[in-house]
């Protein structure tokens, strides 16, 4: 193993803490950000709620500090443990972390930016990352395979039902008029989409005989759309759960853990395994 392959022993004990949970100390670290992450996301809801911030401003925001406080120090920790830093910067759980982490920051930098204190939010997005246990990593792999599989059909399935809404809405449009609130042919459009998708917000409803069976017939229809795209992911998850196991009925898995590539952060490599099945570099040992 080359030397400039390995990590300093207490950055490779660093990133095994942060990055995996097959260790007791891997595992007691996410259970601590689970708990930060939530107590954070109540920060949040009861910041928004105005005789509570009135009464409790300055707990609060003492309170935020030190999460933020908390998560910047995390942040740091996971730059220092990796070999390229950048990676994990510009991955969608980096780009996450840095977003929840900064807004307090800024708003004490730049005037009239408290808005974005709202963005941290985002850290309940982090949640997924802790949320990746051992026993459902293989099923995520499948689901994503699935999904990426099917969007070609889903993207010309939504293609379809944009296409029957302007139909349908612009028939609305001319059954119904202005009286029915059927302004105009995106209006009629909008409320053909609300209807199809069963959500009914009735701002706008059919007044005549012939928009009430129009309506009657686009509502029955939404049921059997709902349908549709879930039978599409279905079908492919049912054939990559066949293309690995090589057989539906065994259901015979390889086994992955979460052990994390210290070079792009990958997870989900074999128990056996010593390189990153990724970017080829050597795992930690």
């Amino acid at each position: 193993m080359k030397e400039e392959d390995k990590l300093s022993p207490w950055k490779n004990k660093l990133h095994e803490i942060i990055y995996e949970a097959d260790t007791p100390m891997g595992k007691l670290f996410d259970i601590i950000l689970f708990a930060i992450i939530i107590f954070s996301i109540i920060l949040i809801m009861l910041e928004s709620v105005k005789s509570i911030d009135i009464e409790y401003h300055r707990l609060l925001l003492a309170l935020e500090w030190v999460v933020t406080i908390f998560f910047t120090v995390e942040y740091i920790a996971r730059l220092i443990c990796l070999k390229k830093p950048t990676k994990y910067i510009f991955s969608f759980y980096g780009i996450i972390d840095f977003l929840s982490t900064i807004p307090l920051y800024i708003s004490y930098i730049f005037a009239g930016t408290q808005i974005l204190l709202a963005v941290r939010a985002f850290r309940l997005l982090r949640i997924f990352r802790i949320l990746k246990l051992v026993r459902f990593l293989g099923e995520a792999s499948q689901l994503k395979s699935a999904l990426k599989a099917s969007r070609a059909k889903i993207i010309v399935f939504l293609f379809a039902v944009l296409i029957v809404s302007v139909m349908l809405g612009t028939l609305m449009y001319y059954v119904e008029g202005d009286e029915a609130g059927f302004t105009s042919i995106p209006t009629s459009v909008y409320w053909t989409i609300v209807t199809l998708t069963t959500v009914g917000y009735g701002d706008i409803a059919p007044i005549t005989p012939q928009g009430q069976f129009i309506a009657t017939l686009i509502m029955l229809l939404g049921y059997g759309i709902i349908a549709v795209p879930t039978g599409i992911v279905t079908s492919e998850f049912g054939k990559q759960n066949k293309d690995k196991s090589g057989n539906v009925s065994t259901g015979k898995y390889i086994h992955v853990n979460t052990q994390s590539c210290p070079s792009c952060s990958k997870e989900g490599h074999r128990d056996d395994a010593t390189h990153c099945y990724n970017c080829g570099s050597i795992l930690n040992e």
